[in-house]
């Protein structure tokens, strides 16, 4: 065998083992973003195994993140108040508007530019819900280094939602999960609602197009430093540490329409 075909074998080897690599580190990022039960049946063992064990809890609910201290030396704002709804009230955003929503967190704001003119729905969506208050006094349920902040369960287990979901609207198939992006959580398709998660590192870079985007941070990347800085906890039976040990709020978010 020539000297020239085993460097191509060689080559074509070596992609393949790559692309097995991103395919397997692909399907476990996706897991990790899921809303589904899988998420919430761990936190319920856990709480189980720490009850009986007398060790100290991981906050597995709302509630206990209510018992814990406040990120960033901030105070707790009124508790969230639970809400249901059956769908979305069209027409929250005009036609050719320019929408920006900024989340007053614990740890400072955030300032999103939400994609309107690609994931209509999506945006109007987060914006009906922003305006009914929905995420006030919710916290942020999920931080893992070099991956992604989640936000958005009011149950802050990983399973809540709205009452309803919304249309799929993926990104192309090129899209890239780069710092600053902000998109929608689900279980698959067909299961948006309102759980969100803001990019913020490379290991989301392997992410397939198939999560609504909502739009890019514009300001506020030193909050979400912050917010990364803030303890965290490994979710017992998972290699995730990604459970904050300090209640991370957002206290309201307010939407800014320019244009249309």
């Amino acid at each position: 065998m020539s000297s020239d075909r085993r460097q191509r074998k060689k080559e074509q080897r070596a992609r393949r083992l790559e692309a097995e690599r991103k395919a397997a580190a692909r399907r476990e990022l996706v897991r990790r973003l899921t809303t589904g039960l899988g998420f919430g049946l761990v936190i319920a063992v856990a709480l189980i195994f720490a009850s009986r064990s007398g060790t100290s809890q991981l906050p597995g609910t709302y509630e206990e993140f209510r018992d814990r201290p406040v990120a960033c030396g901030a105070a707790a704002p009124e508790p969230y108040q639970p809400m249901t709804f059956d769908a979305p009230e069209p027409g929250q955003i005009p036609t050719g508007a320019e929408v920006t929503v900024t989340l007053r967190t614990s740890c400072g704001p955030i300032a999103i530019e939400l994609a309107v003119a690609d994931h209509p729905e999506t945006s109007n969506s987060f914006v009906f819900l922003a305006r009914q208050g929905f995420y006030d006094g919710t916290v942020i349920h999920r931080v893992v280094k070099d991956f992604v902040i989640q936000a958005g369960d009011p149950g802050a287990d990983g399973t809540g939602g709205p009452g309803y979901t919304i249309a799929d609207e993926f990104p192309p198939e090129d899209f890239a999960f780069e710092p600053g992006v902000v998109a929608m959580a689900n279980s698959g398709p067909g299961t948006t609602g309102s759980q969100f998660f803001i990019v913020v590192g490379s290991q989301a870079d392997v992410l397939p197009p198939r999560f609504n985007i909502l739009g890019r941070v514009v300001d506020g990347f030193d909050t979400i430093e912050k917010i990364l800085a803030v303890p965290t906890a490994r979710q017992p039976g998972t290699v995730e540490e990604s459970r904050p040990l300090e209640a991370i709020y957002i206290e309201s978010i307010d939407v800014e329409i320019s244009g249309g």
